[in-house]
């Protein structure tokens, strides 16, 4: 049996990140529960890993630090022993934070002098190499991620990236380093030690390289980085006697219901995601501009499912191309067209549980924050992987809610059909 208390307590910046380091860690055997926000019990199911999802990614530094500050100390107060802070494996950010400030409070909550950032993933393409990150074969600057409407990234290089976002010295644990195994990781981070260097990247082109790291890092009160680097965490609860072997840790209740799929990620991969539904599948699409006319859109998205949502899922999306979204941005300003968006998705999501659906697959981290706040979703128990990073959740409610929380940019062409398989309990 695993311990009665947990062991690994997480804090996530968004939403879909939550879900996605969640599934690293069920993956490797640890029963997982995941929280909306820092929650004020602890929820009544047996974990292994906590993983606190905030919404504190592009929130100004100042309370971004508040909220993960809050996080850890109840993290702290349920026992856990190692802490995560989980951000997107693409380091989205912008050049005065959160990421660094972020790690620096808690840092020094913890009175911790050194840490490392990986956002490698390279199951979703994700790797980092000399301290440059790349999206599959583009450098992350050209890879679509400097077009971003909230945190444009165009510099590949992290080091210098998280060095423009804190006093802390920042460096780098190169993938030679990595590939000679974990005690020369371990070694790479004391000589980073007594040179004074508080952060530091750490290189990572394959899962071996994760699991190398993850090793590594045993005994390091502080990580930091994306979901890949929990691989190797689990092994070394295990390797501890903490941990046993937990068959059961992917397992979901079964939820009957309708079914929908809200869309609000610009993303590459859900605007084609997208694509593939519409040639086969009812959808509507959320205007924006009409939004901001004051037009009762959330009406005319919810006649439309009334009438075929009890005949077949139907997709209610807001996604847009990069010069779509920018022409909406010039008009209302990038903060009102996202909260536009967000809202009226996360309203359309409250009516249609009202109305009886009870699966929900929802693509992009700001829109899976907005509509799990909605539903009122305060834990989830994370289940089986739908795609790399994604798994299907449920709700701890005594009427349980299913739900998939897909990063805009993970998934299949084809991860909405998928995805409501997952739900049903289809996983064929």
């Amino acid at each position: 049996m695993s311990q009665s208390r947990p062991l690994l307590g997480c804090i996530a910046d968004d939403f879909t990140g939550a879900t996605d380091l969640a599934n690293m860690l069920v993956r490797g055997g640890m029963r997982t529960v995941q929280t909306i926000g820092v929650p004020s019990e602890m929820p009544g199911v047996a974990a292994d890993a906590l993983v606190i999802a905030l919404k504190s990614r592009t929130v100004p530094a100042a309370e971004a630090i508040e909220q993960s500050l809050a996080a850890l100390r109840w993290l702290q107060q349920q026992g856990c022993t190692q802490f995560f802070f989980k951000y997107c494996s693409t380091f989205d950010s912008t050049d005065e934070g959160n990421i660094g400030p972020v790690t620096d409070a808690l840092m020094k909550e913890l009175g911790v002098d050194f840490t490392i950032a990986c956002p490698a993933f390279p199951e979703n393409g994700r790797t980092l190499y000399r301290g440059y990150l790349f999206v599959a074969d583009a450098l992350l600057n050209e890879s679509g991620m400097e077009n971003h409407p909230l945190t444009p990234m165009t510099d590949a290089n992290l080091v210098r990236v998280l060095q423009r976002q804190t006093e802390s010295k920042v460096g780098l644990v190169r993938y030679d380093t990595v590939a000679r195994g974990a005690a020369a990781t371990q070694e790479r981070f004391t000589a980073l030690r007594t040179e004074g260097v508080k952060m530091a990247i750490a290189d990572a082109v394959s899962d071996k390289d994760l699991f190398t790291l993850g090793e590594a890092c045993a005994e390091l009160k502080l990580i930091t980085g994306g979901s890949g680097v929990a691989l190797g965490l689990p092994e070394n609860f295990r390797r501890a006697g903490l941990l046993t072997a937990a068959g059961e840790a992917a397992q979901l209740p079964k939820v009957d219901g309708l079914s929908v799929v809200l869309a609000g990620s610009a993303s590459k991969a859900t605007n084609a995601q997208v694509a593939e539904w519409k040639a086969r599948r009812p959808a509507f699409r959320i205007d924006p501009l009409a939004l901001a006319r004051g037009e009762d859109v959330v009406a005319l998205a919810l006649a439309f499912a009334d009438e075929r949502i009890k005949n077949e899922p139907v997709l209610i999306y807001a996604t847009a191309t990069p010069d779509e979204v920018k022409a909406v941005q010039k008009e209302l300003g990038v903060a009102k067209a996202g909260h536009l968006v967000e809202q009226a998705l996360a309203s359309i999501a409250a009516s249609l549980k009202q109305r009886g659906v009870r699966q929900f697959v929802v693509a992009g981290g700001e829109t899976s924050g907005a509509v799990v706040q909605a539903l009122d979703v305060r834990a989830l128990r994370i289940g089986p992987q739908i795609d790399p990073g994604v798994p299907a959740t449920a709700t701890l409610d005594e009427q349980p809610v299913a739900l998939a929380l897909k990063s805009g940019n993970f998934g299949s062409v084809d991860f909405f059909e998928k995805a409501l398989r997952y739900l049903d309990g289809k996983t064929a």
